[in-house]
């Protein structure tokens, strides 16, 4: 019994780290969590007109490179609906997820950023109005989003927050 519990429990802290055996089985995910992430959208244009938006508007890019088979992604995207993570977003931040299949989609932008693979998902990129990654060290480390709870999360976003100077 020791073992199986051993197994379970080693199982779900690997999380987000290995990609699903058929990424289109939704039925074990929860029906009201989001799902952000668009296999057919043109990530490196939405990317440029993120990054273009935030600089003209002195505002961070906050870019997420993430699955919707992935309850770690899931779990981030849903804290950043709720009512305090969207203000701090609105006033601080330009949000783009960019799906990346089963790690194997739109590794280029992740490189471009400084991270050579996508381990886990979701990796985070902070990036300043100038389009510099602020936090490299820890972009992918997020693949345990959901395991973190609601302070933790805003208070490493909010970290990165500056007041906007028009």
């Amino acid at each position: 019994m020791k073992y199986l519990i051993a197994a379970v429990l080693m199982l779900s802290l690997e999380a987000c780290a290995s990609t699903p055996a058929h990424s289109d089985d939704e039925a074990h995910h929860a029906v009201d969590e989001p799902r952000p992430y668009h296999a057919a959208s043109d990530a490196k244009s939405e990317l440029a007109e993120t990054l273009a938006l935030a600089k003209s508007e002195n505002m961070m890019s906050l870019i997420v490179m993430g699955a919707n088979w992935c309850h770690d992604s899931r779990g981030l995207a849903a804290q950043f609906e709720k009512p305090r993570f969207q203000t701090l977003i609105k006033d601080h931040y330009k949000l783009l997820y960019i799906d990346v299949g089963e790690k194997n989609r739109n590794i280029d932008i992740a490189q471009g950023f400084g991270v050579d693979d996508i381990v886990g998902t979701p990796t985070v990129f902070v990036l300043s109005p100038e389009g510099e990654v602020l936090n490299l060290d820890t972009a992918p480390t997020w693949r345990n989003a959901a395991s973190r709870s609601e302070g933790e999360i805003f208070e490493y976003f909010r970290g990165f927050a500056h007041p906007r100077h028009p």
